[in-house]
């Protein structure tokens, strides 16, 4: 069946886009390397558990919690509108 200009799985290209551009933004906010000792935000302690289980963490659970929230509300993403409304 013809579509116009688009591919027959055009779609599916988008939406496939979408998902490895969201994972190669996901993974370039992961951090490497060894974590700091003291919240770069506040200047508390960081616990050594949470060093070891967070390569790389910089911040403590407090400020993290902060900055999560931060950016979930302002991700972008529409998780509740239809497949067709992502697609726009």
């Amino acid at each position: 069946m013809a579509t116009g200009w688009a591919g027959d799985d055009a779609v599916q290209e988008q939406i496939d886009a979408t998902v490895e551009d969201a994972i190669k933004r996901a993974r370039s906010k992961l951090h490497h390397g060894p974590g700091l000792e003291r919240c770069e935000e506040c200047d508390a302690p960081i616990p050594e558990a949470r060093r070891k289980a967070v390569p790389g963490v910089r911040l403590c659970v407090s400020c993290q919690e902060v900055q999560d929230r931060a950016e979930s509300e302002s991700s972008g993403y529409n998780r509740r509108g239809s497949k067709d409304s992502q697609l726009r």
